[in-house]
């Protein structure tokens, strides 16, 4: 029930009350009550679902019984949602989100900045019940031509994940953006590097880093897989167990694998052994003293013996290895130039590169979409599609050929 009061007049006058000689009139005598001529006069009060009392006051009588009339058909619909809740800032509801939220080590990092970065600039103060869908469009707008949509898909999954709990909560009466969708991801054909560049890179890779880019192409490891690797006596099957993770403050420290599938284990060729041994010979690996968050209910310190290192002995940070690897590639470049290959490492070659060389020799292969996402322990076979499947388009179709060797028996 929501009902609507005068405030200004008194609905129970005492027997002694003088008239309100300013709005009484000849067919309605009113007298005044304390509160006469401040504030808003008029005053819709009700209880909300839970049984607390509400007031919200208006100018006009038309808006209060307006007002009124919504909120009863909202009490009984059991769709109210209070006011008031919608008046908290976007930040504070982002906070409490993000108590409660779980992720996984790096995400946390990813969506910290998120917020930081592209959320709380444009709705860190604004009230949460009056952001609209009109904000969501100029919002997405406005990043895409900051960001790449693969970028925008953090800060929109996290928006939208407040907003959508804030619904649930009965902070706002309905999910503002219903509808809207962020830019689509465009996935650019990734082109493999040349085997002779990465001959080349391997060849001309520092003596401590010979065994780390050859193990890179020839397993597809991502870099935090095989920077997080302790030592092991070789064999043709290395297990992805941890990653080093390498936040953009602080120290790095062993983490899970990016995802449950990247906990897997990767067959490596005898040639692949043997340089690994080599390296355990001439660069015995080192026991550092590390955090170990694999498992995240349960951080500890420990002594990890780690099988590629850094040249003071620790664990490789992304800043220095970025150093060696482009000394690398310009070794690289200046060895194919000597030998008189026509073939060059491209610009902006990274480590990762590798990994793309590896799944594009599976695939040239024979290897299907389901191998493929097994050996780079990507979440979903998708993923795998999604970045590699204009390798498999370019290989020569032989589905003729292969009914004709079914049935070429027919009689």
């Amino acid at each position: 029930m929501a009902d609507v009061y005068d405030r200004w007049h008194l609905s129970r006058p005492p027997a002694d009350a003088e008239p309100c000689k300013l709005h009484s009139s000849k067919t309605q005598t009113v007298y005044p009550s304390g509160e006469h001529g401040t504030g808003k006069r008029w005053q819709v009060r009700y209880r909300d679902l839970s049984g607390k009392q509400c007031k919200e006051n208006f100018e006009k009588k038309t808006a209060a019984e307006s007002r009124a009339a919504k909120v009863k058909a909202e009490l009984d619909s059991g769709t109210f949602v209070n006011r008031e809740l919608g008046k908290q800032k976007f930040k504070d509801v982002a906070e409490r989100w993000q108590e409660t939220a779980v992720h996984r080590e790096r995400t946390e990092t990813n969506v910290e900045r998120a917020l930081r970065l592209h959320i709380y600039p444009t709705f860190g103060n604004r009230e949460i019940g009056r952001i609209q869908r009109a904000d969501g469009q100029k919002w997405i707008k406005e990043r895409s031509a900051v960001i790449a949509p693969s970028s925008f898909a953090t800060p929109w999954n996290v928006c939208t994940s407040i907003l959508k709990m804030a619904h649930q909560e009965g902070i706002i009466p309905k999910y503002p953006w219903e509808g809207l969708k962020p830019p689509e991801v465009f996935y650019p054909e990734i082109h493999p590097l040349h085997p002779e560049a990465v001959k080349a890179l391997i060849v001309t890779a520092s003596r401590r880093y010979r065994s780390l880019v050859r193990q890179a192409a020839s397993t597809g490891l991502r870099q935090g897989e095989l920077f997080g690797q302790e030592d092991e006596e070789p064999s043709e099957l290395v297990m992805v167990k941890q990653q080093m993770v390498g936040p953009d403050k602080g120290v790095p420290y062993l983490g899970e694998p990016k995802t449950k599938q990247s906990h897997r284990g990767v067959p490596q060729g005898q040639s692949v052994v043997d340089e690994i041994a080599r390296h355990r010979a001439e660069f015995p690996p080192q026991t550092v003293w590390i955090e170990d968050r694999t498992n995240p209910r349960k951080p500890v310190w420990r002594h990890a013996r780690l099988l590629y290192t850094s040249e003071t002995g620790g664990a490789i940070r992304r800043g220095s290895w970025a150093k060696v690897w482009a000394r690398n590639v310009l070794r690289a470049n200046a060895y194919l130039e000597r030998i008189g290959s026509k073939v060059r490492v491209p610009e902006g070659t990274t480590l990762h590169d590798l990994r793309h060389f590896y799944a594009s020799v599976l695939i040239k292969n024979g290897a299907t979409p389901k191998q493929v996402q097994m050996r780079l322990g990507h979440a979903k076979p998708s993923i795998t599609l999604n970045v590699y499947t204009h390798l498999w388009e370019a290989e020569e179709d032989r589905t003729a050929d292969m009914m004709e060797a079914a049935l070429n028996d027919v009689p």
